[in-house]
């Protein structure tokens, strides 16, 4: 069938209805300066917006590297801290005190364990033990006793013979039978260990 105007019905759209171009073989038209400068500003609008999040990122990144080193100068020095105050813990000094006693444990002057009174009294000393000589003959025998208490005359309760190493060790008088700290002692009694 054919029109008024010599067209195929078949040809001509009707109502309602699409055309579609060929890919093939239709030509895309020219965009428009509206277009083109829509399409500019996009672009633009898109690097602005990538360079953008590249710095903020950047930035995040140096922040948390930031962040790490001064938690980890942190914990360092808190954990450097922690290691001198156990340091001092351990290593400080214990006050003990030291008390003079026979060998049968009865406590008696601080001169009897001195080793400067022993020497001048002609007496000596030998592991651990002070030797003065007696007025029947012989020898008496002391030492000191450390953390124990009692007074002259009376046998000594509780402490030990044998002498702490980290310890300041006085006696009831005041002197100083050794200085704290990693055994280090005075006087010759002092450094011969005297257990």
């Amino acid at each position: 069938m054919t029109d008024n105007n010599g067209n195929d019905d078949e040809d001509r759209p009707t109502r309602g209805s699409m055309r579609f171009q060929d890919p093939e073989t239709t030509t895309p038209r020219e965009p428009t300066l509206a277009e083109k400068r829509a399409r500019l500003r996009a672009e633009e609008e898109q690097r602005r917006r990538e360079e953008e999040q590249r710095r903020a990122q950047q930035e995040a990144e140096s922040k948390a590297d930031t962040r790490r080193k001064v938690l980890a100068g942190g914990g360092v020095t808190v954990g450097l801290v922690g290691l001198v105050a156990a340091w001092y813990l351990v290593a400080a000094p214990e006050d003990v005190t030291a008390v003079c006693t026979t060998a049968d444990g009865t406590v008696v002057d601080d001169d009897y364990c001195d080793d400067d009174y022993v020497r001048s009294h002609g007496g000596y000393y030998s592991g651990g033990w002070l030797f003065l000589p007696s007025p029947g003959g012989g020898h008496d025998q002391y030492r000191y006793n450390y953390g124990g208490q009692g007074t002259v005359g009376q046998r000594v309760e509780g402490g030990t013979f044998t002498r702490p190493s980290n310890a300041e060790i006085k006696t009831n008088s005041g002197k100083t039978i050794q200085r704290g700290g990693f055994g280090i002692s005075g006087g010759s009694f002092g450094k011969s260990g005297g257990s």
